[in-house]
């Protein structure tokens, strides 16, 4: 009888995404993540963040635009209910969807507010991008990498420091005398920090996804 759940079980998770529709409170991990209680968090599909550890410029000032997306797709969502068309599962095993909102397309949303771009060359969400560039909405204000451009930045960091390709998930968390810490780049403990996933040590997307699994970040805020 194992067996036979078991199998089942598998057959299931190899079924089309796409027949799925997913409904809950949202709880927003980061500008194209959402929680809303399924068994795995949903990727935003089509739509493209700022990275949590990603900075951007206003003039001479540093200011973080990743952080800044989170806030503003948690003013605009959070604990809201989302109705959401699972169109496929990432390598992360995170469900990617189209969510809605109040009736409204929530992906077109944070595109259109500049709290997100749209992802790669996906045309979707094309005129709500040109609609935020033309009036400098959210991070179209400021002067900041795509963030596709961003991660590529960080992974030519993790090779020429020897560090294994994390892909998406950059942030690296790390167990030492002083507990579960995360590492986030441009940090001076992020390039000589290693993993060893043999010890429980793994890579993070997130760093709402890392204080979730118990870890804290290095050095404080």
């Amino acid at each position: 009888m194992l067996r036979l759940c078991s199998l089942f079980v598998a057959l299931a998770a190899a079924l089309p995404a796409g027949a799925q529709t997913l409904s809950g409170t949202v709880r927003v991990v980061d500008a194209d993540t959402f929680d809303i209680g399924a068994p795995e968090t949903i990727r935003l599909v089509g739509i493209d963040a700022p990275e949590a550890a990603q900075g951007c410029r206003d003039g001479a000032r540093e200011l973080p635009c990743g952080r800044m997306a989170t806030e503003w797709a948690r003013a605009m969502f959070e604990g809201r209910t989302a109705v959401c068309r699972v169109e496929d599962v990432d390598r992360y095993d995170r469900y990617l969807a189209v969510c809605e909102v109040g009736g409204r397309d929530a992906n077109a949303a944070l595109v259109r507010e500049g709290v997100a771009l749209r992802y790669r060359d996906d045309p979707r969400y094309a005129e709500e991008e040109k609609e935020a560039i033309l009036l400098g909405r959210g991070v179209w204000a400021y002067d900041m990498l795509n963030p596709a451009a961003w991660r590529d930045a960080q992974r030519a960091e993790r090779a020429e420091a020897n560090a294994p390709d994390a892909g998406d998930c950059p942030i690296k968390g790390n167990i030492s005398g002083n507990g579960k810490l995360y590492h986030v780049p441009g940090t001076g403990s992020y390039g000589p920090t290693r993993i060893d996933e043999t010890k429980g040590e793994r890579w993070f997307c997130t760093e709402a996804e890392a204080e979730k699994a118990g870890w804290t970040r290095a050095g404080g805020r």
